[in-house]
């Protein structure tokens, strides 16, 4: 297990975390997700320790909050030390009571928010606190400077966002450096070999601002398992025929599948580990979260950090799931082609 630097902190973090959205799901979408009990989420907890994951990941929503909770008796069940472990969680759905303030961004539900993910979790402090997608009735000011409070009052060691566009991320980092404000640190979002659109905004801001990217659904909700197919589409019994999500398009999802396949065989691993073992060639990516409902599927991702793709199997992944060209990308590239080509002849002499 590799561990890389948490965005531009002095944090470092196992490149694969631990999800545990699969935690204590009782009925509805939670439960098509994930209903494993205490013992269950122990055993996964402790093999991902075990196996050098030192970042687990939750949220106050995952399961009404059962999935907080169970984190948090497994670190005790466990007698994990607390320095050893990076726990984050998030805030910004729907929580408690459910009244007309138990949602959102606003200082309100944040201050309120993280006294009850900390009395769930059985801690005194987060390491990370993420904001789990954008809202659009609290100004980004407002968020940001409670986040900071937290900062300050050692409930909370960095912040960081989930699900926002890259104009809403800049801002909030421009509203941060003006204010001397703690800034988001890292960033939560969807990013698979089939699904490459944050490369169109939104990585380049995270490089250009130094931002981490933790990946979540590195396997598109399973259909990059490897188990299906053009020929082999999702049982009624699969997570992805009762929650399809996220959303895909199936012929390049499929086109990558049709690449990956051989790689796999060659190698005598999953398909879904070259999946996971594409992203971790990435150099946006910091982190990629791995849920898991039984042993052998974490295992299973957890070898994915073995898998060295050559060259040439980029470049084949690379062309099965390019993206298409958009304005203003193609006209970017265009005007800044001969200005990329002197910096090349610059660097040669």
């Amino acid at each position: 297990m590799r561990y890389r630097k948490f965005g531009r902190t002095g944090l470092f973090v196992s490149e694969l975390c631990l999800g545990t959205m699969t935690f204590g799901g009782q009925d509805g979408m939670w439960r098509q997700i994930g209903d494993l009990g205490q013992a269950e989420a122990d055993r996964l907890v402790g093999q991902a320790l075990e196996q050098g994951i030192n970042f687990i990941d939750t949220a106050d929503i995952y399961s009404d909050g059962r999935s907080e909770t169970m984190v948090g008796r497994a670190l005790r069940n466990l007698s994990v030390p607390r320095e050893n472990v990076v726990i984050a969680t998030k805030v910004h759905g729907e929580t408690g009571t459910k009244g007309p303030n138990s949602r959102g961004l606003s200082r309100y539900h944040i201050m309120n928010g993280i006294k009850a993910s900390l009395e769930r979790l059985q801690l005194d402090h987060v390491d990370l606190y993420q904001v789990h997608g954008f809202d659009p009735a609290t100004s980004i000011e407002e968020t940001v400077m409670a986040l900071d409070s937290l900062v300050r009052q050692g409930l909370v060691r960095y912040v960081g966002v989930s699900n926002w566009a890259a104009w809403q991320i800049m801002k909030a980092l421009g509203i941060s450096r003006e204010r001397g404000l703690a800034r988001f640190e890292s960033l939560q979002a969807y990013y698979t070999v089939a699904g490459r659109d944050l490369e169109r905004e939104v990585v380049p801001c995270l490089q250009s601002e130094d931002v981490g990217l933790m990946v979540w659904s590195p396997l598109a909700g399973g259909l990059l398992s490897g188990k299906y197919g053009r020929q082999s589409q999702p049982q009624e019994e699969s997570r992805r025929r009762s929650f399809d999500f996220p959303p895909v398009d199936l012929e390049r999802a499929y086109d990558c599948i049709d690449a990956m396949r051989p790689m796999a065989e060659k190698r005598k691993v999953s398909v879904a580990q070259i999946a996971l073992a594409w992203l971790l060639h990435q150099p946006v990516v910091t982190s990629v979260i791995i849920g898991a409902r039984r042993m052998d599927q974490l295992q299973d991702n957890i070898a994915a950090t073995d898998i060295a793709l050559d060259t040439d199997e980029l470049a084949r992944l690379d062309a099965a799931s390019r993206l298409p060209a958009e304005y203003p990308g193609w006209m970017i590239d265009r005007l800044g082609a001969y200005r990329r080509a002197q910096m090349q002849e610059t660097t040669e002499t």
